[in-house]
């Protein structure tokens, strides 16, 4: 089944190009209140269209107070399947790193409270994200969105249990690091995402990306791993069936 585990999408014509491609399931991120309710209206209209409800790192100085009410009655809907995208992002540092890791520990805590998986995005700053994830139990799933990380990354992140999501970054022509990653890391452990519409995948590079390309991320993993698509897209899509429990 294949599957987009983490996009970004408000528009029908783009869904109707996702199906038309094969897509069978996504899921439409949120990153603050705002976003997380527009993807929740977005999704009870839509048959295997999900979503998730989180404050981005990059949002994280601008919450009000009862931002984790907002996301935990968000949460109750049967179509939101995850908390995040949350994290921290260094690169940037559109939020201070305080009040970024304050807020990401309190959707870590949330997720963990409403037994739902943590969506986690992690811009140059893995070792404060390991940090903080491993002072807490993994009762739920664990997912590192859009994984660019080495090897040393990788395995940490796969040692407490995270499954990790490659994007388009695996088409790129400098993604050798990358590419290296998802031949030494089992399939068992790998989702497939587009984070359209941003990165999207070789041929399509430079231009908007969409969850129809999800399938172009497929096949740049079977040629990684010497393994058919379908493969791939099947296994792909029961880890995501499993860690989203999408139904």
């Amino acid at each position: 089944m294949l599957i987009d585990t983490h996009c970004h999408l408000e528009d029908l014509a783009v869904l109707e190009r996702a199906r038309e491609a094969g897509v069978e399931k996504l899921v439409n991120i949120g990153c603050d209140i705002l976003s997380s309710k527009q993807a929740q209206k977005f999704g009870a209209e839509q048959d295997g269209v999900f979503f998730s409800a989180g404050i981005h790192p990059h949002e994280a100085s601008k919450v009000g107070a009862d931002y984790l009410e907002h996301l935990r009655v968000l949460a109750q809907d049967p179509k939101c399947v995850g908390i995040g995208e949350c994290g921290l992002d260094y690169y940037y540092e559109h939020s201070d790193r305080e009040s970024q890791k304050r807020v990401f520990e309190a959707q870590i805590a949330l997720a963990h409270e409403l037994q739902k998986t943590l969506i986690i995005h992690v811009r140059d700053a893995y070792e404060d994200c390991l940090a903080l994830l491993a002072r807490h139990s993994l009762s739920e799933g664990r997912v590192i969105h859009c994984f660019s990380g080495n090897r040393e990354q990788a395995k940490a992140f796969l040692d407490l249990g995270c499954y990790l999501s490659i994007s388009g970054i695996v088409t790129f022509k400098n993604a050798e690091e990358l590419r290296q990653v998802v031949r030494e890391t089992p399939l068992e452990k790998l989702l497939i995402e587009t984070d359209a519409p941003y990165l999207a995948p070789v041929p399509h590079r430079g231009k908007p990306n969409e969850p129809a390309y999800v399938r172009l991320v497929a096949e740049k993993i079977a040629e990684i791993k010497s393994l058919s698509v379908g493969q791939v897209i099947e296994q792909t899509g029961q880890n995501a069936l499993h860690v989203f429990n999408l139904s």
